[in-house]
């Protein structure tokens, strides 16, 4: 069964259609040389929910060789219910290859626009029955990395509170399943150092920096043992001290643009089933952009978050749930992939595209693309959120009513003086 499996990892993986080459080796390998990636091919044009352009009054950039377009999702829990589905599937005669793309199968024609795929991964891919002590505890057997494979992942953020629900075991078995899969990841380790060490990737003509953090504040009521130390296991982040965390968060990015063109950290936080940031990660994302991050993502409230243009980058609180196997039928099935458009200058524009995380009973855990009102039931969400969060310099432009908009010199307010 092992030997199969691998098998299909590796059938896999060689149909990916547009390969990107880790410019890292995965963590605990050794160095090697890096390949360049196949030029991607044209960007997509601007849909509905998109922008164009540099912030006013700046002098226009260099024009780039070759834009690249990143695809952006939040959640994705493979295990637990989407692992319950699967199983309930085959045994009705589904083979496990349409079980392994049935995820992801109605986002497809999105992903397959961009040249590079980013999702949270919140779960571990573990046979492992031993619990860490806490309230939920997710995980998926380590053959459902082919949904990932299957998706068209190209790589994964893991510092999050449920990557350790399987303790350290848990972890090296994620890491295991994802290096066999030649899956890039970040965001967490063997060791902290190794957590907050980046995801290197050359996409195209650039090398674009991945890093991964877990924080919640002085709300946190996950256990420490989640977050890696100098000698154990664990994810990037800290505990509860925002002050350590944007010290550590600012050596990150320091060390990781001398690697690379771009650096995107990518943050779990803030609160759960809430569509306003805290102060904190305001803060956070402000600070990341000020030592030189691209943008900033964000997830972990199962909820969509405002979406903020700070210097004239993007900031995404929370992407909200996406191909979500922790709950059945979620209350609130407003999604979003974000669709970036990045060159030798930083960021260029974006497309919003609204989703529906799921059409529960008869497709459960499978998010669809949506128009008409409930497309702009989506947008409006976001629109309201991000012109009532505090802090924020200006809304993203691809939330503007019409779905695009030049943005403000960088000084003017979301809300016109605030």
């Amino acid at each position: 069964m092992r030997h199969a499996a691998l098998l299909l990892l590796l059938s896999l993986a060689a149909c990916h259609p547009r390969p990107v080459t880790p410019a890292s080796p995965p963590l605990g390998l050794e160095p090697g040389a890096a390949t360049t990636a196949p030029p991607p091919g044209a960007a997509p044009a601007p849909a509905a929910g998109s922008e164009t352009g540099h912030p006013a009054g700046q002098p226009a950039p260099p024009a780039p060789a070759r834009p690249v377009t990143l695809v952006v999702g939040g959640d994705v829990t493979v295990g637990y219910h989407y692992e319950e589905y699967f199983d309930d599937q085959v045994a009705k005669g589904r083979s496990r290859e349409e079980m392994f793309a049935y995820g992801f199968r109605e986002v497809r024609p999105i992903v397959d626009s961009g040249d590079l795929f980013v999702v949270n991964l919140e779960c571990p891919y573990t046979d492992s029955t031993q619990k860490l002590p806490k309230n939920f505890n997710f995980r998926a057997r380590p053959e459902l990395v082919n949904v990932l494979t299957a998706g068209r992942v190209g790589v994964v953020s893991l510092a999050n509170n449920h990557l350790m629900d399987y303790g350290a075991q848990g972890l090296l078995d994620t890491l295991a399943a994802l290096e066999a899969a030649r899956i890039p990841y970040f965001g967490a380790g063997r060791t902290l150092a190794e957590a907050r060490r980046p995801a290197v990737l050359t996409v195209g003509d650039l090398r674009v920096a991945f890093l991964g953090y877990f924080f919640l504040g002085t709300r946190n009521i996950e256990p420490r043992e989640v977050y890696a130390t100098d000698t154990t296991p664990g994810v990037a982040g800290h505990f509860s001290d925002v002050e350590e965390m944007e010290r550590m968060l600012r050596e990150d990015i320091a060390a990781a643009k001398a690697q690379a063109d771009l650096v995107l950290p990518f943050f779990h936080w803030g609160i759960e089933g809430n569509t306003t940031p805290e102060p904190y990660q305001v803060r956070l994302a402000h600070a990341a952009i000020d030592a030189g991050a691209a943008g900033v993502l964000g997830s972990h409230p199962h909820v969509l978050q405002s979406m903020e243009l700070y210097r004239g980058r993007p900031v995404l609180y929370s992407l909200g749930n996406f191909v979500f196997g922790g709950n059945w039928n979620p209350r609130d099935k407003r999604s979003v992939l974000w669709r970036a458009r990045f060159d030798s200058t930083g960021y260029v524009s974006s497309d919003v595209l609204p989703l529906r995380t799921d059409r529960y009973p008869e497709f459960p855990v499978q998010p669809v693309p949506v128009t008409g009102a409930e497309a702009e039931g989506v947008m409006t969400l976001l629109r309201t959120a991000s012109q009532g969060t505090p802090g924020l310099e200006w809304m993203l432009p691809a939330l503007e009513e019409g779905g695009a908009g030049s943005p403000p010199p960088p000084s003017s307010s979301v809300r016109g003086g605030q």
